[in-house]
């Protein structure tokens, strides 16, 4: 894709959500379904992922951690808005690599120390870019990618979050439903996660 293409594909929602602020609202979520051994099943759209615990919390390495799939959305959004930015500007980028580390300790979470937070310390991005561009070029290419990327500002400026409990008795598997909510509401289909072969949930 050129830039000329992604401006003709972009066009039209920049001039919709300019003249409709409303439609660029949009409530994205996550679901998934309590499976067992102290794991979460994800339906991410394109494969199921099943998060455990990390092995400095007692897992045994099978399962996803979700603080590693957190990363793993730094990396992946910095790294498509990254493209993107470098296609509109026409700057020339061949291939790069970015890595999202972030330090935790771990007693947080175990609940050792009442002294040391819960979650990441500190995060570092690092990128590594095939490119001829200017240094000019390079800096305005992160700084633009640190501006519109989701993950990344969503990370820097934490948006409130709202927790919300139901509690059930059912003859099916109990299930976990995450819900990351933004403005604007709407009712959402309520989906149980059912012993089944075929779901594996």
């Amino acid at each position: 894709m050129n830039a000329d293409e992604l401006r003709k594909l972009q066009a039209p929602l920049k001039a919709q959500y300019r003249d409709r602020p409303e439609t660029a609202l949009v409530t994205l979520s996550a679901e998934g379904c309590a499976g067992e051994n102290i794991t979460c099943k994800i339906e991410t759209g394109k494969a199921r992922v099943e998060a455990g615990l990390h092995p400095a919390t007692g897992g045994d390495g099978q399962s996803a951690c979700s603080a590693d799939m957190l990363l793993e959305a730094l990396v992946g959004c910095a790294g498509v808005t990254l493209r993107a930015v470098a296609t509109a500007l026409n700057i020339p980028l061949r291939g790069g690599t970015i890595r999202a580390e972030g330090d935790l300790d771990f007693r947080g979470t175990l609940g050792v120390s009442k002294d040391v937070p819960v979650g990441f310390k500190q995060i570092r991005l690092n990128f590594e870019l095939d490119t001829d561009a200017s240094e000019e070029q390079v800096a305005t290419l992160l700084r633009l990618t640190e501006r519109y990327c989701v993950v990344y500002q969503t990370l820097s400026h934490p948006a409130n979050i709202s927790v919300l409990h139901r509690s059930y008795r059912s003859k099916f598997t109990p299930y976990a439903v995450i819900h990351g909510h933004s403005r604007g509401s709407g009712r959402r289909q309520r989906r149980g996660c059912r012993q089944s072969s075929r779901s594996g949930c």
